[in-house]
Order: structure tokens, then C-alpha cells, then sequence
């Protein structure tokens, strides 16, 4: 029988849908749960999906999905950025201070995103197009220092 779940219960069923399901939308989540007999609103999982802090990754092909924010704190930051330059970079260069990190189509963002969350004095900040980063460093100094990490994270 269709019922109502805690808010508890429901953001749990929110959590397990989103890690065994591609969900690229908030109206398929919807859809999801409805299936499962979980009676909700779109407006309640958009407030679930801000309250459990998912976020929306590249699948390629300029496609998304959302899923658990891995970003509870700065080591997880690093670990899933080593994770995805392993999975995703393809080339990292280097002029003066400003290096261009190439990736498979579709993943950039997500790259960048990671990267931006390092809140690293040595980055100024970076750009992101489809398959293209640029990274802007602080000094020429750190910015070659920057390509020897990124590369060692590029090659595990």
C-alpha cells in the first residue's frame, strides 16, 4: 500500500536508489521512489537531494547522474580526484601558469569541480569545457609544481 515514510526514511530509499540506479533527474527520482510506493512531491526530493548533498557527475556523452557527494572532507576530496585523473585525465600541460588538463568527453567538470573544492592556495581557479581544463596557478613556480602532481596523480 502507497504511504508516507519519514523524512529519514525517505532520503535512506533516496541514498539507495541513487547508488544502484542511473538517475539524471529529479522527476525520474520521483519516478523511482513512486515504483517503490513512496508518494512524493518533486518540490520534497528537490529539498532531499539539497539536504543529502547529491550532486550530478558525468556519465559522457554530456549525460549526468546524480550521487553521493564524496566530499565529506579533504582527503575524500583528494582520493576521488586521484580517482578520476586514474579514470578520465588523458594529458596534462603546462604554459607559465597556466596548465590544460585534457579529459574524456564529458568529464571535465567534474574534474574541475573536484579541483576547485581542494581550495588550494596555489590554484587561482579553473575553467571547464567538455573534455578541457584550464588550471590557473598562482605562480610559474607553482604551476610547474603543479603539473609534476597532477601528472603522478594522472599516472597513479
Amino acid at each position: 500500500m502507497p504511504g508516507k515514510l519519514s523524512k529519514q526514511q525517505r532520503q535512506k530509499r533516496i541514498q539507495d536508489i541513487i547508488a544502484r540506479e542511473s538517475v539524471s533527474t529529479q522527476g525520474e527520482l520521483v519516478e523511482f521512489l513512486r515504483r517503490e510506493e513512496v508518494l512524493v512531491t518533486q518540490a520534497t526530493v528537490s529539498r532531499d537531494i539539497n539536504e543529502l548533498r547529491l550532486v550530478r557527475v558525468p556519465i559522457g556523452k554530456g549525460r549526468h547522474r546524480y550521487a553521493l557527494s564524496q566530499s565529506g572532507g579533504h582527503g575524500d576530496v583528494e582520493g576521488e580526484l586521484a580517482r578520476l585523473f586514474q579514470n578520465f585525465v588523458q594529458d596534462v600541460d603546462r604554459g607559465e601558469n597556466v596548465l590544460v588538463v585534457r579529459t574524456a568527453e564529458g568529464h571535465a567538470s567534474g574534474v574541475a569541480l573536484l579541483m576547485d573544492r581542494l581550495r588550494r592556495d596555489d590554484i587561482v581557479g579553473t575553467i571547464a569545457g567538455e573534455d578541457t581544463i584550464f588550471v590557473v596557478a598562482r605562480t610559474t613556480d607553482e604551476g610547474e609544481a603543479l603539473m609534476e602532481e597532477l601528472h603522478a596523480l594522472m599516472l597513479g
